[in-house]
């Protein structure tokens, strides 16, 4: 089994951002523990992502433990390979216990903790943290199967610029933030680009001479816990709010890329062969989403009249433009669309972890990542505990929080130990006296 042990007091399942943030505050506690990662460090940063990606949060939320961002441009947006480097230098700043290449095929319960089948063997451990995100399956819709089979569909997952796409116009299918973003890049690369646009939010770039990120951070918004959020654990299902950092940051708008000569549409709802149905709530999604766009601006706008900030004077958006007769119906081959772009999002999978902690849908049950089951803990899932929490700039607080617990619990079993000891020399004292 190489280097690795039989048996640990604490065994971190995934070698991202959130497993990493983990082992840091594992070993600030002196635990002993290892970090299996299936992959490499940082696998989906640099396998899952395109080329011009950039993170849409600025860079001094960057705050993994110990290890916030140092570089010299703190208000700007790391680029995916910086993204990357970023991560793999936090695990060599902490000397992480990281073992790549070893993957989790099953994990179950055995006796009073529980074990890992791998593929290089089996492996025990006292506590379990489950470090793997909830993004793991790439989904598409359940007809795309259905759709010509001279139409190329790849998933977000799989996209990494213009060029890998044949001659042609491009369906994007979904306005989350990847969907936008990626939309944008092909837009910008000068290709025709039709979007499907679904009821995502979004949120303003710059507003009042500064980035939206910093007043929301000083408005507490990435401490907020959820159970203190309006929705509680709905949130957890909301979409991400679309903007981008690309070029140094901008809104996205999806009303000016129409002025621009995109074609946008409602959410895509059925297809087969080159047909497509598509709903008729392409103007009720772009209003929602202005909505959210102007609420967030509000809501700065009273922050700084309550703590009287010096702050220029923005004008609240305006639409530039609005949809008029949009169709419920595409044909992909007379719109010369030879392309399909599936920003769609990801399914959980959860199969290989035969604990019974999992809610109806399938989602882990956990309080700030304890889960229902003792000595099994999640991290890394959006909404954790806050909106920080799938983020670099929350995803410490989490595994500090995590690891305090696993602390708790082993002085805890060290204690029940110690007194099951000390019953027992008694009852061998008292027997020895008879």
């Amino acid at each position: 089994m190489s280097d690795l042990h039989t048996q640990y007091p604490v065994v971190v399942i995934g070698g991202g951002q959130a497993g990493l943030a983990v082992s840091a505050q594992l070993k600030a506690h002196g635990i002993e523990h290892v970090v299996l990662e299936k992959n490499t460090i940082a696998h989906s940063w640099k396998t899952q992502r395109w080329d011009a990606f950039c993170l849409v949060t600025p860079n001094w939320q960057c705050r993994l433990p110990g290890f916030p961002y140092a570089g010299s441009d703190p208000h700007g947006f790391m680029l995916r390979d910086e993204i990357v480097t970023y991560i793999e230098d936090f695990a060599r700043h902490i000397d992480a216990p990281v073992r790549e290449g070893v993957a989790v095929t099953r994990l179950r319960q055995s006796g009073h903790g529980f074990m890992l089948e791998t593929t290089i063997g089996e492996i025990a451990a006292g506590s379990i943290v489950l470090a793997v995100s909830g993004y793991h399956v790439p989904k598409v819709l359940p007809f795309a199967d259905r759709l010509d089979p001279s139409i190329t569909q790849i998933h977000s997952s799989a996209y990494r610029n213009p060029d890998q796409l044949p001659p042609g116009e491009i369906l994007v299918v979904g306005s989350g933030q990847s969907g936008c973003q990626i939309a944008e890049d092909l837009h910008l690369a000068g290709r025709k680009v039709h979007l499907a646009v679904g009821s995502a939010p979004r949120c303003p770039r710059f507003y009042r001479g500064r980035d939206a990120v910093d007043w929301l951070d000083d408005l507490g918004q990435y401490d907020l816990p959820v159970d203190k959020h309006s929705l509680k654990e709905g949130v957890r299902k909301n979409a991400n709010h679309y903007l981008t950092g690309r070029d140094g940051g901008r809104d996205i708008d999806l009303r000016r890329f129409a002025l621009e000569g995109m074609k946008l549409y409602g959410r895509l709802k059925d297809g087969r062969g080159t047909s497509l149905q598509l709903g008729d709530d392409l103007q009720v999604n772009l209003d929602n989403a202005d909505r959210v766009y102007n609420g967030i601006c509000r809501m700065i706008d009273e922050h700084i009249a309550r703590n009287r900030i010096a702050a220029p004077v923005t004008p609240h958006y305006a639409p530039v433009w609005s949809p008029t007769a949009v169709p419920t119906e595409l044909d992909l081959a007379a719109s010369g669309i030879s392309s399909i772009v599936w920003t769609t999002g990801f399914r959980s999978d959860w199969s290989w972890v035969d604990l019974p902690m999992f809610d109806g849908t399938g989602y882990p049950t956990h309080k700030r990542g304890i889960t229902s089951i003792d000595g099994a803990y999640v991290v890394g899932l959006p909404w954790l505990y806050t909106w920080g929490s799938g983020r670099f700039v929350g995803i410490g607080r989490d595994a500090e929080f995590v690891a305090d617990h696993i602390m708790e619990r082993s002085n805890a079993s060290h204690a029940d130990a110690y007194r099951a000891g000390r019953r027992e020399l008694s009852q061998d004292t008292a027997r020895e006296a008879v």
